[in-house]
């Protein structure tokens, strides 16, 4: 028998049975994969001096830009646009609506122009007036249905490969993982289980109060634009104590809107923390920016803080050996 395993090991390619035994095998070898298995390690260590408890292994992950993409325009706003374009030939009071009609012809310069106020007209006009077992039910159709224009497949598959493993990785060594992300809640709660592993529970984003009434079927919650609570910069570590009521051990973001989560985590005083800020330098198979990202994820002040910190940089374009799934997606290329 054992000789038979050998000779079926040695028919292997070098990388398949490498990756077997390599919880991290979409990570290249480097700085960036050896910061995360050191800090694991040396927190899982139980007699050792950076040993963390089980029940105190939070960890908090950004899910725009962080574990999904955000470029060129994050999934939610992707998912208003194209709610606008599915449900204006059932409302004709939007042909007077300049807004909403630049949405219908792709006038995605006077969509952006229109700022804050406008993006919360669009959400106001596909986010609110629902129950929210019908707002579920819309965001599963738009995933079924919609794919993503550059890379041709379902927006459930773009989660990115190696922030996936990571994810498993912290959880096998008892790491309990949560989101909490500018993206809103309800949007976030119907993908996270099945792209990530992470139930809803443990899912914190934007949100806003819905209201409770007794229908003849029973009891339902509507969702309103009410109470908005938007979770980002500032208001991240804020979610956290809210949702968790616990100081994360460590943090993973990517842009200026996460550094207040990671110095939130990094201020614990009782463990070593972790911090990762992904940088996406990768034009060819994902998306290049920092300064001037195509709508969200400005990084500049959490690449100067990182090196304060101790913060580990991971650079798409060398950290990673794939970006996406290859078995579910392969992206096109020079887009």
């Amino acid at each position: 028998m054992k000789s038979a395993l050998l000779a079926l090991l040695l028919t292997l390619p070098l990388g398949v049975a490498c990756a077997a035994d390599d919880p991290l095998s979409s990570w290249n070898e480097g700085q960036s994969k050896q910061a995360i298995e050191k800090w694991v390690a040396e927190a899982t260590q139980t007699n050792g001096k950076n040993f963390i408890p089980l029940d105190q292994r939070f960890v908090v992950f950004d899910n725009d830009g962080t574990l999904w993409p955000e470029a060129p325009l994050t999934f939610q706003l992707q998912f208003v646009l194209d709610e606008i374009k599915r449900l204006a030939p059932q409302q004709p009071q939007w042909k007077q609506d300049a807004l909403v009609q630049a949405v219908i012809n792709n006038d995605l310069k006077s969509v952006m122009q229109s700022g804050k106020k406008g993006l919360m007209h669009l959400m106001t006009l596909t986010h609110s007036g629902m129950t929210t077992d019908d707002f579920a039910q819309r965001v599963s159709h738009w995933v079924e249905t919609q794919r993503h224009a550059r890379f041709g497949c379902r927006y459930d598959q773009l989660g990115y490969q190696p922030m996936r493993q990571l994810l498993d990785y912290l959880r096998a060594n008892g790491f309990k993982t949560w989101i909490v992300s500018g993206g809103g809640i309800d949007f976030m709660r119907v993908l996270a289980q099945k792209m990530y592993g992470i139930p809803p529970e443990q899912v914190v984003g934007s949100f806003s109060l819905s209201e409770f009434s007794i229908s003849d079927n029973g009891t339902q919650l509507r969702k309103t634009l009410n109470g908005a609570f938007y979770d980002d910069e500032v208001m991240k570590p804020v979610a956290i104590h809210l949702f968790m009521g616990r100081q994360p051990v460590a943090a993973f973001g990517n842009s200026d809107g996460d550094v207040p989560m990671l110095q939130y985590t990094s201020a614990n005083p009782h463990y070593k923390t972790f911090g990762l800020l992904l940088h996406h330098t990768d034009a060819a198979r994902e998306y290049a920016y920092d300064v001037h990202p195509p709508a969200s994820g400005k990084l500049v002040k959490g690449l100067t803080l990182a090196t304060q910190q101790g913060w580990t940089i991971v650079d798409m374009q060398q950290d990673w050996k794939t970006v996406f799934d290859p078995a579910q997606c392969v992206p096109e290329k020079n887009q």
